[in-house]
């Protein structure tokens, strides 16, 4: 329903069309190399693949395609995660609707959108203080995995996954892991 609104919502732009809407992450790079759009819009919480796999592999097949991300999700870990994947543009849902328009020409014409809210916010919350292996393993724990089933699949020794994620919860400030795992998410760092 909510993309349907949007597409209708674009549609009433003289100036801009579209050309397809999808609605699983996986279907964007088809579409996109089918319909050559100018700018995809996505949302990162896309079912199958996220939208920011999405994004990455749109860049790779279509480099003249232009991404920009329309999503709830308003934190600073995520907005870092965007720009790292090469998005040129990142609005927030709630934003007003004229603001969507105004988004897509921008990009469009090669400048780069980002929520003013969600880049200070960025800004001053500073980078994400977690190593590739310590988001691994905090992932992997919020998925409902222990220690020992870590250990096991990742070819880990159990001391060293629990050093990693004694690590994670020490730099995020959380209390315990699951502490942990709610603030790197609510940082976008997860």
């Amino acid at each position: 329903m909510i993309r349907g609104a949007l597409v209708a919502l674009l549609e009433l732009e003289p100036d801009l069309r579209v050309v397809a809407d999808v609605e699983r992450g996986e279907d964007v790079l088809p579409a996109a190399l089918e319909h050559r759009p100018d700018v995809a819009v996505l949302d990162i919480d896309l079912p199958g693949v996220d939208g920011l796999a999405a994004a990455v592999q749109l860049h790779a097949a279509l480099p003249a395609c232009r991404t920009l991300m329309l999503t709830s999700l308003g934190r600073p870990g995520t907005l870092r995660r965007a720009l790292a994947a090469g998005v040129h543009g990142y609005i927030l849902k709630d934003a007003p609707p004229e603001e969507l328009a105004r988004a897509v020409r921008a990009v469009a014409s090669g400048r780069r959108v980002i929520d003013p809210q969600l880049a200070a916010t960025a800004w001053e919350a500073g980078p994400n203080p977690l190593t590739p292996r310590e988001r691994e393993l905090l992932a992997l724990t919020a998925e409902g995995a222990h220690a020992r089933e870590i250990a096991e699949r990742l070819r880990l020794g159990l001391g060293t996954v629990r050093n990693h994620l004694a690590n994670a919860t020490a730099k995020t400030g959380g209390r315990n892991r699951i502490d942990a795992i709610r603030i790197a998410r609510d940082n976008g760092w997860l």
